[in-house]
């Protein structure tokens, strides 16, 4: 377990840093353009949720930072990884959603044909799409945490 920690260890540090940097990144896209943002390349940061964007990938670069200490042995810095990776999810899952909705309704049309529908569903991307697989890792440090527990069986939970 003690090469799987340090592994652990590395990953939340430097996918910290990653999402830290995109969070700050989104506060100064806010400060220098607006709400309006930019767009570069695939990478799209603008509208008026950039605010809460900014401080929920703060927050999160923060607390997987802050996880990186002891993290092979206290169940407490797996959580606070588990916390920031459900935060990063559910900024995906919206940016997914908005994407899909947005693409529904057509021009001249109620609904868009399937082509018009996969092209909008396309890029630009919000930085949490990014972060969306490189968060899901966290699954394997979870089961790897579970696997090396004593009590892996769900027997205690049984009353009788």
């Amino acid at each position: 377990m003690r090469k799987i920690s340090t592994a652990g260890s590395v990953f939340v540090s430097v996918f910290g840093i990653i999402v830290l940097v995109f969070g700050i990144m989104e506060f100064v896209v806010l400060g220098r353009y607006g709400v309006e943002g930019v767009c570069w390349g695939p990478l799209e940061m603008s509208g008026m949720w950039l605010w809460w964007t900014g401080i929920i990938l703060v927050g999160a670069g923060i607390m997987y930072m802050s996880s990186a200490n002891n993290f092979e042995s206290n169940i407490h810095q797996l959580a606070k990884s588990v916390v920031a990776s459900i935060m990063i999810w559910i900024m995906a899952g919206m940016a997914i959603f908005d994407k899909v909705a947005g693409s529904i309704p057509g021009e001249e049309v109620w609904v868009n044909p399937p082509a018009d529908f996969l092209a909008g569903c396309g890029p630009p991307f919000t930085p949490a799409i990014f972060l969306l697989p490189v968060s899901l890792v966290i699954i394997y440090f979870i089961r790897q945490r579970h696997r090396a527990s004593p009590n892996t069986s769900s027997e205690h939970l049984v009353e009788e």
